[in-house]
């Protein structure tokens, strides 16, 4: 099999049903997610590389295939198809951002984005997550979308920061608070 076909060679591409522009906003959506589950991928290979985070790395290589769900709801040229995400990993992303939020010193203040390597890594998915996000609302005003994937985009992002807070516990890095924020959050944990 032969990785190009030279199908897009003129700025089209195929989605499942039809073919559209390359700029078109479920391209762009799906796309998205695609760039986010690079960045997960970093971040699982970091999270295995240390005995103390491999629980993570569990976890992330479990976003990453649920991922590869959201964006195959993404990628139908033609609405009213059955869809892979659910609610199920919704509810798993919230148990485990409950579990990692409890074991993570309380917040008092922002923190930058960093620490550790696998923090950093984990806070660019949150970024990026964010981003696929607002094209999938984007894409959601216009067209049906799974409502499931937009929620679980949503839930995902507040999973990366609380793996990115629990990521720096387990190396031995503490968060680095914004010095110019004021004490936003009251001793609560995030």
């Amino acid at each position: 099999m032969k990785l190009y076909t030279r199908g897009g060679d003129k700025g089209m591409t195929s989605l499942i049903g039809g073919r559209v522009s390359k700029t078109d906003a479920k391209v762009e959506a799906y796309g998205t997610i695609d760039e986010l589950n690079s960045f997960v991928g970093l971040a699982a290979a970091e999270a295995q590389s240390f005995e103390p985070t491999q629980a993570l790395g569990i976890e992330l290589y479990e976003i990453m295939q649920e991922l590869f769900d959201t964006g195959s709801d993404l990628a139908y040229a033609v609405d009213g198809q059955t869809y892979k995400m659910t609610n199920e990993p919704i509810e798993r992303l919230e148990q485990w951002i409950d579990a990692h939020s409890e074991a993570a010193p309380a917040l008092t203040k922002f923190i930058l984005p960093g620490g550790s390597k696998l923090a950093a890594t984990l806070h660019i998915c949150r970024t990026v997550c964010r981003r696929a996000e607002r094209r999938v609302v984007a894409l959601a005003e216009h067209c049906e979308i799974n409502e499931q994937a937009l929620a679980y985009l949503n839930r995902l992002s507040d999973y990366f920061f609380a793996a990115a807070r629990i990521a720096n516990v387990q190396c031995g890095t503490e968060d680095t608070e914004y010095i110019r924020s004021a004490n936003v959050f009251q001793g609560k944990k995030k």
